[in-house]
């Protein structure tokens, strides 16, 4: 009998959480599901962890040769028999009623070609972190998808439909793998979201802080693609390119400056030709001939973090939505 959804886990040496994981995914409300776990080759405990759970008739185990995160979630939508497939984080976790409620709304909001919700953020040993609940969209949602990923990958709930539609992940792309593949569903579907937090977000133990630089790169280049080949200088208003393009080229240009303040520069400027008000591009862009010790006092002084990369909430003056494309929810081990 075909289930109503496939949980896919992708992992990767994450056997000190994937057991957390797999347990929330069958304590769901929820029950007619299959669980694929796809090991893209682990070195650690994770298939010794992991085999206990193979008793449940409604968990696979998959284990491949090393080949990144989108080649194995590709597999695993390959494996997906239902209509919805649900992604899960191998070190994050679902509460009970998520998939119960997802489907509730897939089945309502016909048009809808993903169903994500809020999520709550924990640390390392699962306890709660404080977070500021972000603005969420639905309908047609490229416009602010561009600028701002604002989808926690391990609450999507996607048609499996769509991925006929519009593909699966790029297996070229090393990082922000959700990022491009929301922007080729969001030019051709409609989002939809549960206004709740539904998903323990843990944060604090990957790598992907100490890649700023390189996920901004990735992020540009998915940018630029999505315009040149995938439909997207057409598909959206000039104004909102320009700004996301400028905010791209500030991040980078902050990325740049904590190894040198003059590679900064060209990036500063390149903000600049896109967004040519862009207030924080400007500050940075004076700044670069102050020594660092004068420009933290002078920020503190002023009643500003010291490191200009500390963006807390969007404004207008305020361009963090390229950093959040790809910290927030890109997928992890």
């Amino acid at each position: 009998m075909m289930p109503t959804v496939s949980v896919i886990i992708a992992t990767y040496n994450y056997g000190r959480y994937v057991a957390d994981a797999v347990e929330s995914a069958l304590g769901q409300t929820l029950g007619d599901l299959e669980i694929i776990i796809v090991d893209d080759g682990s070195t650690d405990d994770t298939p010794d962890v992991v085999r206990p759970f193979l008793h449940d008739r409604r968990v696979q185990y998959h284990p491949l040769d090393h080949g990144g995160q989108p080649a194995a979630k590709n597999a695993g939508i390959r494996l997906a028999r239902a209509p919805a497939v649900a992604f899960l984080d191998a070190d994050d976790l679902w509460l009970p009623t998520k998939l119960e409620k997802q489907v509730a709304l897939l089945k309502t909001s016909s048009h809808a070609g993903v169903v994500y919700a809020r999520r709550m953020l924990i640390d390392e040993q699962g306890r709660p972190l404080h977070y500021d609940q972000p603005t969420l969209y639905r309908g047609r949602v490229l416009k602010p998808m561009f600028r701002d990923n604002f989808v926690c990958f391990s609450s999507a709930l996607i048609r499996r439909a769509v991925f006929d539609d519009v593909g699966m992940f790029d297996e070229s792309l090393p990082l922000a793998i959700d990022y491009d593949l929301w922007l080729r569903v969001a030019k051709k579907h409609e989002f939809d979201y549960v206004d709740e937090p539904l998903v323990l977000y843990r944060t604090g133990h990957a790598s992907l802080s100490r890649r700023t630089e390189e996920r901004l790169f990735i992020a540009d280049r998915i940018m630029k693609r999505f315009l040149t080949e995938y439909g997207g200088a057409s598909a959206l208003p000039p104004a909102v390119v320009r700004r996301a393009r400028a905010e791209t080229c500030y991040h980078i240009a902050l990325a740049r400056r904590g190894r040198s303040r003059w590679r900064a520069l060209r990036w500063y400027l390149l903000a600049l030709t896109w967004w040519p008000t862009c207030g924080p591009a400007w500050h940075g862009l004076a700044s670069l001939p102050l020594p660092e010790t004068v420009r933290r006092c002078l920020r503190m002084l002023l009643g500003r973090p010291a490191d200009w990369a500390v963006r807390s909430p969007l404004s207008p003056d305020c361009p963090t939505s390229s950093a959040r494309r790809l910290e927030v929810c890109s997928p992890r081990g």
